[in-house]
């Protein structure tokens, strides 16, 4: 179902994918998950001033009769629109040059280097060899269990 999931995910990305961008927004990521006994497809989405519940509704209005004439999901599911925030979560490609040279937080499946967590600059991404590396540690991206922007609240008092 694993598989089935992520090409019905990478389906509604192409399907609404030119309405977002229409609402002036921008598509970070879509998700078709399970939690509980609830299916779930999660829609997140960006713009460089910030995402606020009034774009998330002009969203998920735009895009649910889309996603009802196409029927993409055979059983019944809870639509999500949402902003990445600000610890968002690093999985696509074009994520890793969205936030090269920042700070993310890692965690991984089994250590690298000694290592099982950690938090340190995005310094490169191979997509050829689907590697990343953080403050010098090359990382396999299969190793890595949650890879997201890392944001200091201290920093913030």
């Amino acid at each position: 179902m694993a598989g089935n999931r992520k090409n019905i995910a990478d389906t509604v990305w192409e399907l609404i994918l030119p309405t977002v961008s229409e609402q002036g927004c921008s598509l970070w990521d879509v998700e078709y998950v399970k939690e509980g006994a609830r299916q779930i497809l999660r829609v997140t989405i960006d713009r460089a001033e910030g995402v606020d519940i009034d774009h998330c509704e002009a969203v998920h209005r735009a895009i649910d009769p889309i996603l009802d004439e196409a029927d993409p999901i055979p059983v019944a599911y809870y639509l999500e629109v949402s902003s990445p925030g600000l610890e968002r979560e690093i999985r696509r490609p074009f994520h890793f040059a969205v936030v090269m040279g920042q700070t993310v937080d890692v965690k991984l499946f089994t250590a690298v280097d000694g290592v099982k967590q950690l938090t340190g600059t995005l310094e490169a991404y191979d997509e050829e060899g689907q590697t990343f590396t953080v403050d010098g540690h090359t990382i396999p991206l299969e190793k890595a269990s949650k890879i997201s922007l890392h944001f200091d609240f201290e920093d913030e008092r």
